[in-house]
């Protein structure tokens, strides 16, 4: 009998460690981010997807292709017009006119623009597209490429301005 006891508590011990280490490694918002993800609309999953394909490709001031680069709210005209056959206005001061509630920065959903005032701007200057996880895809500034950054970053946390959900 006590070898019975000894091994089911040798059994319930070693089912512990059966996780992965990169599993055990995956934040609990990551789980919260795929969640997120399988409820945004179809739309949303496929602009997202292809703003993951644009990372790497460099800013172009005024830039609307991949061929050629992206600026920041070029970026997003380009992924909402392939993906969800969505017009935004071109720049970034006409998509905040837009006729579009602001989202509060609590409620942000993946899809949704995201502003930022940089460069000691008094006016927003600058957008990304809302990805999850308080991270967002957007083309920074020249010399410098599409990528991921989060909002808890210093810098971003203090130049967020508002969002927009399109």
């Amino acid at each position: 009998m006590s070898k019975f006891i000894s091994l089911i508590l040798f059994l319930a011990f070693a089912g512990c460690g059966l996780a992965t280490a990169s599993e055990a490694r995956q934040p609990y918002s990551s789980a919260i981010q795929k969640a997120h993800a399988a409820s945004s609309p179809l739309h949303v999953r496929k602009v997202i997807n292809h703003a993951h394909t644009l990372l790497g490709i460099p800013y172009l001031w005024g830039g609307m292709s991949k061929e050629k680069g992206f600026d920041c709210s070029g970026m997003l005209v380009y992924l909402f017009k392939q993906e969800a056959n969505i017009h935004l206005p071109r720049t970034t001061a006409d998509m905040l006119k837009a006729k579009k509630l602001p989202v509060a920065r609590h409620a942000l959903k993946p899809g949704d623009a995201v502003f930022f005032r940089t460069q000691g701007s008094v006016r927003s200057n600058h957008v990304g597209l809302y990805i999850g996880d308080n991270r967002f895809i957007h083309a920074p500034r020249k010399g410098k490429t599409i990528r991921i950054d989060s909002l808890e970053n210093a810098y971003w946390k203090k130049n967020y301005t508002t969002a927009r959900r399109f």
